[in-house]
């Protein structure tokens, strides 16, 4: 019997690099996400729901659909959004929650249903993205640095919980990942900072010793990895995949 795998906001993106790479490793792949019509493009071997992934009653009915289906062995929870990108006094408070519901209260819910499952099965792996923002302060991003933050926490939090359980849990940190939602994140810092694009992407590059943006199957990559037998005594890490961030927020 293959493994099972969800990933929430798994229709595109970082989340859908890492549905690819589970379902080249041989896993049943099952995604949420808010995008139907983004989910209309995905495999069909795969199983889909639309489903917003800090609504809990969505949530509820995803875990239901899986237990009913055997169970679940690996969570990505993947879902995430940048928030705004504004100095802090021009934060709407509105904005500040919305960027919180999706980034941690969507860790939390899928954390929550996923746990009985993988309790029934004494085993499992719950993988958390969070972020380089989790790791460093990042000036005009208050509201998704502070979730970020957190989702470490919940996942240091729930390592410690489940792994007598045999359960397993960690956080991918990815830098800059090339893509459409990196650009909107340029664009939006751009006009906050007084900068062209290009400067605020070189800035981001630069900031790294490794010189350059990561690709979304980087961050599949190591999710696949976490998920595997070879780190069965992996949890409660941290682990950025960023081409390794030594300054932040350079100064242009």
């Amino acid at each position: 019997m293959s493994r099972r795998v969800l990933v929430t906001a798994g229709a595109s993106g970082v989340g859908r690099a890492m549905a690819e790479a589970f379902d080249a490793a041989g896993y049943d792949v099952w995604v949420t996400d808010i995008d139907q019509a983004a989910l209309n493009s995905v495999p069909d071997p795969w199983t889909t729901h639309c489903a917003n992934a800090s609504d809990e009653a969505d949530m509820r009915g995803v875990f239901d659909a899986m237990s009913q289906a055997g169970g679940l062995d690996t969570l990505c929870a993947n879902a995430g959004i940048a928030g705004p990108t504004e100095a802090i006094e021009n934060i709407d408070l509105n904005a500040w929650r919305a960027c919180i519901a999706v980034n941690l209260d969507g860790a939390f819910l899928a954390a929550k249903y996923a746990a009985p499952l993988m309790k029934s099965a004494r085993a499992g792996s719950i993988i958390l993205t969070s972020s380089t923002a989790g790791q460093y302060g990042y000036p005009f991003r208050a509201p998704y640095a502070s979730a970020k933050w957190a989702v470490i926490g919940l996942m240091k939090t729930l390592a410690m919980e489940l792994g007598p359980h045999g359960i397993r849990a960690n956080a991918i940190c990815p830098g800059a990942v090339e893509g459409p939602r990196m650009e909107g994140v340029l664009a939006r810092e751009a006009e906050a900072k007084g900068m062209t694009r290009d400067a605020v992407y070189q800035g981001y590059a630069s900031g790294t010793s490794m010189g350059r943006f990561v690709e979304a199957q980087d961050i599949a990559n190591m999710a696949v990895f976490l998920a595997s037998d070879a780190a069965r005594l992996v949890s409660g890490q941290v682990i950025a995949v960023d081409g390794h961030t030594v300054n932040p927020d350079p100064k242009l």
